[in-house]
């Protein structure tokens, strides 16, 4: 089996193909342990730069305070993570369970292209509708997706939306402390030191700044590590049929999913960075089992893991290698 090409091993059928055995053999062995199922997922080409920006970035995580015996990572309370995310009306493939005698569902749209998008706060705009239709008159004002996420788009949003938020909801204690607003690299993203939001975000006595994750990071996001999935299996489980539908879910499912339960997924994160820099950067490494639902179900989730001194020692030592 070892000397068969992964793409002959993607299903029972093609595997009973080239092992020339039948498909009945194969579930056995799968049942008595003999083989097993893995998902493969395809994890972004990483240059030797991006594996030392991630290497720095996961260093830099560490909180100063406890250096240099008692090793733990920054508290991230006053740090802001912010993404885009596509939510869908519907998917093209569904898997349900049925009764032996329960009728198939039969499901149809007019296109792909009519699969509804958004996120937190929804990408979307009005405008009055140009005909009648069985659904409403002509001249309902109707929502319709943003297609195409822009720079000036996402300066908007985050000027009009994020800020204000963020604003709102902050302890009126620490205000003035610093806030960082981590975003990714897409090229929709703005610059850090874009003057329209640099002067918004120091309003009213805040001091928010713009950061980077480093590039081709996915792992070292905890929207896209584990939020973001947590939020969209909550909003799949209520059947929608419009935009407006759609976003009344998802900010439901938002709404509804506990604060306490996402210290699993910052927990996640931590456990990525020791993970990347034992392995100089790379993104080569599996996901470590914490039995994180066992410690929330004791209300003793880790939001600060300790690292190993002489783990960070050496990543130190390997990076003034570049520094020179």
């Amino acid at each position: 089996m070892r000397q068969i090409p992964l793409s002959k091993r993607s299903t029972y059928r093609a595997l009973s193909n080239s092992l020339n055995i039948p498909k009945t053999s194969l579930i056995r062995l799968h049942k008595s342990g003999v083989i097993r199922r893995h998902s493969s997922t395809l994890k972004p080409y990483l240059k030797e730069d991006n594996m030392i920006n991630h290497l720095r970035f996961c260093k830099d995580m560490l909180d100063s305070s406890s250096l240099p015996h008692d090793l733990k990572f920054l508290s991230m309370h006053n740090i802001v993570f912010i993404d885009e995310k596509w939510f869908y009306i519907t998917k093209t493939k569904n898997n349900y369970y049925l009764l032996r005698d329960e009728e198939e569902p039969h499901r149809t749209c007019k296109r792909k292209n009519f699969i509804g998008k958004i996120g937190i706060f929804p990408f979307v705009y009005e405008q009055p509708a140009k005909r009648s239709s069985v659904n409403r008159v002509a001249g309902t004002i109707e929502r319709k997706p943003i297609s195409y996420v822009t720079r000036e788009v996402n300066k908007a949003f985050l000027i009009s939306k994020v800020l204000p938020t963020i604003k709102s909801m902050w302890p009126r204690e620490d205000v003035g402390k610093t806030i960082y607003i981590k975003q990714g690299n897409a090229r929709s993203h703005i610059a850090k030191s874009d003057p329209d939001f640099c002067r918004a975000a120091s309003e009213d006595g805040f001091d928010i700044q713009m950061t980077c994750q480093p590039l081709n990071s996915v792992d070292l996001n905890v929207l896209d590590l584990e939020f973001f999935n947590a939020i969209q299996s909550l909003q799949q489980q209520e059947p929608v049929n419009s935009i407006d539908e759609l976003i009344d879910a998802v900010q439901r499912a938002f709404d509804e999913f506990s604060c306490q339960h996402s210290d699993k997924f910052f927990s996640t994160l931590q456990s990525c960075m020791i993970e990347i820099m034992k392995i100089k950067g790379s993104n080569k490494y599996k996901i470590p089992h914490m039995k994180k639902d066992m410690l929330y179900n004791q209300s003793c989730i880790p939001t600060q893991l300790s690292c190993d001194s002489s783990l960070v020692q050496e990543v130190t030592e390997y990076l003034q290698h570049f520094d020179v």
